[in-house]
């Protein structure tokens, strides 16, 4: 089985470098664009999954039903962005300019959740999707999917700092043999991937 990770398309937050947790703002127009091409390109790889989750935030909601996956969607609260409290909305120039230096993988935020309480999300999405029988697609958001994919391959959730992901991005989680390993990253469906 692979488990097959799709963060939402663009939103003027995401556009603008604002975090966005748990505030629910729409997809852009590019956003619903970039979610239509991934579907088309999903649906190949994955004709007929035995899971589809989705986080209930609408721009992860809707990025799942543009790309022909939400009817027999399950909506799973575990799959929302993580919870940045007092720092929703801000970017990290914003954040920086009270706390120098600040990363939220070393420092967290304030009024949210921490990398550890993501990281325990993330485990039980995994949990969820080994006991699904087959592939298994998330519709998710940058930071839970970071996360998750470091919960993957067995590191610790702040090990997710070392796996960029865009808007649109489209990434495979599967098997090399016994060995949990990341098949794909960070595909962004209509530009080139190399040789």
């Amino acid at each position: 089985m692979s488990l097959w990770l799709v963060r939402h398309g663009e939103t003027e937050w995401s556009k603008s470098g604002r975090h966005t947790g748990w505030t629910d703002v729409p997809l852009l127009t590019e956003g619903r664009a970039q979610a239509l091409s991934d579907g088309e390109w999903l649906r190949r790889a994955v004709p007929a999954p035995a899971l589809v989750l989705t986080s209930p935030l609408s721009r992860a909601a809707e990025t799942c039903r543009l790309a022909g996956f939400g009817e027999g969607a399950e909506r799973c609260d575990d799959l929302k962005e993580w919870d940045y409290g007092e720092y929703d909305g801000l970017t990290t120039d914003e954040i920086r300019a009270g706390r120098p230096g600040w990363s939220i993988w070393a420092d967290g935020v304030v009024g949210g959740e921490s990398a550890a309480d993501v990281g325990r999300r993330a485990d039980r999405v995994i949990e969820r999707a080994l006991g699904a029988g087959g592939d298994v697609v998330l519709f998710s958001h940058g930071h839970l999917l970071r996360v998750l994919a470091a919960r993957w391959v067995g590191l610790p959730p702040v090990g997710g700092r070392v796996l960029a992901l865009g808007a649109g991005g489209v990434c495979e989680l599967g098997w090399e043999r016994e060995t949990r390993v990341i098949s794909r990253w960070n595909v962004v469906v209509g530009e080139p991937q190399g040789p």
